[in-house]
């Protein structure tokens, strides 16, 4: 007989179980470009786009990320860093990112800071 209230216990769980078992983590598989892919998913999800399902299943969404990095000049070829998500801040105004170092809510690796109230912009 199960034991327990229905939760998810998430303690120990590495990355790849999370994102299975959490809509709310993302794992982007793309070997190339993944911090636009990943960017590109969350904004499909905060619009309501009818194309999010695709684009969390790879489908899509290799045109969308084409069209963003040509459109703000930004180049990931060695990977992105710092620079790379001011970069995307900068063209994302009404979006604030952050980027978290792992699964805990205190290893912030990247939060914009803009002078601006930070609860008038959605998170991605």
């Amino acid at each position: 007989m199960p034991i327990g209230y229905g939760r998810i216990a998430t303690k120990g769980r590495p990355l790849e179980t999370m994102a299975h078992l959490k809509r709310s983590i993302l794992e982007v598989k793309a070997e190339e470009n993944c911090l636009a892919y990943a960017l590109n998913i969350g904004i499909a999800k905060l619009t309501n786009d009818p194309d999010y399902k695709a684009f969390r299943q790879g489908y899509k969404i290799r045109p969308v990320v084409d069209h963003l990095l040509a459109t703000t000049g930004i180049y990931l070829t060695n990977g992105g860093g710092i620079p790379e998500l001011m970069q995307f801040q900068e063209h994302y105004k009404e979006y604030r990112i952050v980027v978290f170092a792992g699964l805990n809510c205190e290893d912030i690796f990247f939060e914009w800071s803009g002078g601006i109230r930070k609860e008038n912009y959605p998170t991605l």
